[in-house]
């Protein structure tokens, strides 16, 4: 089985679309319970620094968040600037797995193939970055 983190970086980053899928079919069948709707709000991002190894902030980001029930399972949505209707998804699918749902069994094969378009498109980004590349080697006289 899948991680949570794992998981939620696939719906964010190539399966937004999918996620509010999954989302609708658990709401339509389960009742789920909005604990705190969605909500934006700011979170400091942390770094740390390499060479004396202290931690610093480097600012914050807006983040969407949302918490829901379902059954006695909870779940939690947090995404990256304004999106309640992810950060929903997101808290319903992470509930649904929480609770064990027999549809969450059959998730499996969509976040491979997430898994799969991720890889790509990190492929992708990476050879656009290596052309772009200066190789200083052949920059000297």
């Amino acid at each position: 089985m899948m991680k949570r983190a794992e998981r939620t970086k696939l719906l964010i980053e190539v399966g937004s679309e999918l996620a509010l899928q999954l989302a609708a079919t658990i709401c339509e069948q389960y009742q789920v319970e909005e604990i705190s709707p969605p909500k934006e709000g700011l979170v400091m991002i942390k770094m740390r620094e390499t060479a004396q190894k202290s931690l610093f902030y480097l600012g914050e980001v807006l983040v969407t968040e949302t918490k829901v029930k379902i059954g006695n399972y909870y779940g939690i949505g947090l995404v990256r600037e304004s999106a309640p209707e992810l950060s929903k998804a997101l808290a319903v699918i992470d509930a649904a797995y929480a609770a064990q749902l027999p549809e969450t069994y059959a998730w499996a094969p969509h976040f491979e193939l997430l898994a799969q378009q991720l890889a790509i498109n990190e492929q992708h980004m990476k050879r656009s970055i290596e052309r772009t590349k200066v190789n200083f080697d052949t920059m000297a006289t």
